[in-house]
């Protein structure tokens, strides 16, 4: 059971429970949001509310989410780019369309289908029997490095690491426009959006605080070739920062605008760095740049 502790602001005044849930909960659909509120799963300032409870501001709001029902999750023997891999972790380059674990929609062919084939029962089963071994994730269609936890003493200590900023995360990324300076930092939190529950946006409301920095790399005509590094991790963080600025990252059809020849945003974690959880030692790995991020670079240059 995951307890979910929500605070309503004062622009909320009016607006129905059940939907403004739904509207900030990634996980929760409206009709799953209305179930909770009908088992006694919801409560508001401590009180079980009506179904039809219009919110009014300023509201102390308790989701007691149930524990998902497992999964009939299989192995399947599909190729993936291991990188680095011990007793403790693997490093993996997930290729862009990948998806990282199954959900609606993808409930095969995923990095942990792929995953259970090669380690069998040798994943940390801290997320579940959906996300065995899954300490962090990438989008479908952000290609690129991502580490494995093999077991739960090494998820934990790699996790630790990762709510204390010292995990290194690198990206490359072509954005839109040309920056005015040279390198910055985009402090600015970011929560889900109160008008389309599966986009995240830049709000105060329900946000979590959100850090990264850029460091332009070269400039491409009206595109730009960005370096970012994430001090935070935030759902879609580089993407909603860099459309934030105005400058959306290339053929980000959510944030920005598709680009002819790729499908999805041209984005690619390109180094990670991390304390090995066993010999203590820092360690780092680099991914070269996939084939459609390298044609994309040409077609530009030119």
């Amino acid at each position: 059971m995951n307890e979910l502790l929500l605070t309503a602001g004062d622009d909320c005044k009016g607006e129905r429970l059940d939907k403004w849930i739904a509207d900030n909960c990634e996980e929760l659909s409206r009709s799953s949001v209305t179930k909770l509120i009908e088992s006694g799963s919801v409560t508001v300032n401590g009180a079980a509310p009506a179904k039809n409870y219009k919110l009014r501001g300023g509201e102390q709001i308790t989701v007691m989410i149930p524990d998902p029902e497992p999964l009939d999750v299989v192995a399947q023997d599909i190729p993936i780019d291991i990188v680095y891999e011990d007793d403790d972790l693997l490093v993996v380059n997930k290729p862009k369309g990948m998806v990282v674990h199954p959900a609606a929609g993808n409930p095969d062919g995923t990095l942990v289908n792929a995953l259970l084939f090669h380690c069998g029962d040798r994943l940390s089963g801290i997320n579940g029997v959906i996300r065995p071994g899954i300490v962090h994730r990438i989008d479908k269609n952000t290609s690129g490095l991502l580490i494995i936890a093999k077991n739960d003493v090494s998820h934990n200590h790699l996790a630790q690491q990762i709510k204390e900023h010292s995990f290194t995360r690198e990206y490359r990324a072509i954005c839109c426009g040309r920056f005015k300076e040279s390198e910055g930092t985009v402090d600015a939190p970011i929560g889900r959006s109160k008008y389309d529950r599966k986009k995240m946006c830049v709000t105060e409301q329900n946000s979590r605080n959100a850090v990264t920095h850029y460091q332009i790399i070269e400039e491409l005509g009206q595109y730009s070739y960005v370096r970012f590094r994430l001090e935070t991790g935030r759902t879609h963080q580089i993407r909603v920062h860099s459309a934030y600025i105005g400058h959306p990252v290339l053929g980000d059809d959510v944030y920005g605008k598709p680009y002819k020849g790729i499908e999805g945003q041209c984005l690619h974690a390109g180094k990670i760095g991390f304390i090995h959880p066993t010999t203590g030692q820092y360690m780092e790995f680099d991914s070269e740049l996939p084939e459609y991020f390298t044609k994309i670079l040409s077609q530009l240059r030119k």
